[in-house]
């Protein structure tokens, strides 16, 4: 019972989404209880899983004694799947309402559900094997979410998506095989499973692989220089982009980077040396760079996009120093900038929806317009900021903490970059406010406004709800640091 406990929160959406498929539904409502249905029963199976079941591994198929299929719920598993599910039922209610104007709701749901058991299937990964099969099916399952508009572009959007993924997943391939050849085993292991017999004459090649997977699962992080497919994704709906971009693809390009480190290569072969620098270098390089252009972007869904490429690599720094405090604040930033971020995008999507608006400079006034989604956007635009006593300073002043504590020189290439995205985040957060609510004096059509006001309450309630969220965790970060440090109890 244990072990179907493990599967079922995995398969169940797969095959409920499979079987969605051909199915046409008789009105609106009858889909809602469907998918809703299907979503917060998924998220129950997931949550028992996690902490009801007592943490059983399955193995479903193996292939050799080195490589399985198997599934297995850990520290790390727990913090990443406990997100995933939470999220997942807010996104869903938004998108009831969001979708309606977008039209092929039918398919849509149907691929929405099937990503959530992909995701979970990442969480719950054994071993590198399963990790790198459902990492793969969750670039496949994700592309008609990316393309669902199927315009032109969209298919570009799409065309880019897919051959971004299939680079990066050609590289992280490459850090399998030699983890395969050099590993005593492919299970994620605390510490890493290299064979020092093995890489003993070999530590440079090491190296140089582990830098080149770093970059391969960094694709779907959107390290830099491989970041323009997740700008180019913001075409597809703002539910799929607010998963996309707060919790799904790019989360699991951290976790991923997070199992190849810490999991699989472990930090003893990493620390100090080049491999570890180049990591940090490339992590500091991408939060200022996403911050840049995101204050160069007028249009608002894309700045909030370019903001992800940005604070993505705030995680991936906190990885990157290699200590257990850097590790628990990229942890706490992850879950941080998940909520945050989702609700900006809600924010982004509702002004879209009501007003079919997507520009800066064409909320001019509407703060007072659309009080709620106006609101909510201040107060995690403030908590991105990193403004206490919110969210986002609790998460980066553990981030600077560590890397100072670390000793390494180099990590402060990363504080300074951290002062600096603080910095630009302010100016394109701030900018979005100041036009909302002080307008510029300036002639409208009688029509401008006439449509402008707060959405219904399937999408206001997860904004409110998220905002509340945001405000609760920075206020009292303690329990959640807790959290993060006791999973990874023992991982160095």
């Amino acid at each position: 019972m244990n072990a179907l406990a493990t599967l079922l929160p995995v398969f169940f959406p797969m095959i409920a989404g499979i079987g969605l498929l051909p199915v046409k539904f008789k009105d609106r409502k009858q889909r809602e209880k469907w998918v809703l249905g299907i979503v917060v029963l998924n998220a129950i199976f997931a949550l028992y899983a996690i902490y009801g079941a007592g943490a059983p591994s399955i193995t479903i198929f193996r292939f050799s004694e080195k490589l399985s299929l198997t599934l297995h719920v850990d520290g790390l598993s727990k913090i990443f799947g406990t997100m995933v599910s939470l999220l997942w039922i807010i996104t869903t209610v938004y998108a009831f309402e969001y979708m309606t104007h977008e039209g092929h709701e039918d398919r849509f749901f149907a691929f929405f559900i099937m990503t959530f058991g992909v995701v979970l299937g990442i969480a719950f990964a054994a071993n590198f094997l399963t990790m790198y099969l459902f990492y793969e099916f969750l670039t496949l399952v994700t592309l008609p979410l990316v393309m669902h508009a199927m315009d032109n572009k969209a298919r570009h959007a799409g065309k880019m998506y897919i051959l971004y993924m299939m680079f990066g997943a050609s590289l992280a391939f490459i850090g399998f095989v030699f983890i395969y050849c050099y590993g005593a085993t492919t299970d994620f292991i605390p510490g890493g499973v290299l064979d020092m017999a093995l890489v003993a004459g070999n530590e440079t090649t090491l190296r140089l692989v582990f830098v080149m997977a770093f970059f391969g699962f960094g694709v779907k992080a959107a390290v830099f220089p491989f970041y323009r497919w997740l700008p180019k994704a913001s075409v597809a709906p703002t539910p799929v982009t607010a998963l996309l971009h707060a919790v799904a693809v790019v989360k699991s390009g951290v976790f991923a980077i997070i199992r190849l480190t810490y999991y699989s290569f472990g930090t003893t072969l990493l620390v100090g040396t080049w491999a570890q620098y180049i990591m940090l270098i490339a992590a500091a390089v991408t939060i200022v760079f996403g911050s840049t252009v995101a204050l160069r972007t007028p249009h608002i869904k894309r700045r909030f996009a370019y903001s992800t490429v940005s604070n993505l690599s705030y995680i991936i720094f906190g990885v990157a120093i290699m200590t257990p405090a850097g590790l628990a604040a990229g942890l706490l930033h992850m879950v941080y900038h998940a909520v945050i971020k989702i609700t900006l995008f809600f924010t982004a999507g509702a002004i879209l929806y009501k007003t079919h608006r997507e520009y800066l400079y064409e909320v001019e006034g509407f703060g007072k317009l659309m009080p709620i989604t106006f609101a909510t956007m201040a107060i995690t635009g403030i908590s991105l900021i990193g403004i206490p006593p919110l969210a986002g300073f609790n998460s980066k002043w553990a981030l600077a903490t560590a890397a100072v504590s670390s000793g390494n020189w180099v990590t402060y290439f990363g504080v300074a970059a951290l002062i600096i995205s603080a910095l630009l985040t302010a100016l394109y957060v701030f900018s979005i406010m100041i036009r909302a609510y002080f307008p510029r004096e300036k002639e409208y059509p009688k029509d401008y406004y006439e449509h402008v006001a707060d959405p219904n309450k399937y999408m206001t309630v997860p904004l409110v709800l998220l905002a509340i969220v945001s405000v609760i965790m920075g206020l009292f970060p303690e329990p959640l640091l807790h959290i993060m440090n006791n999973a990874i109890l023992g991982i160095l």
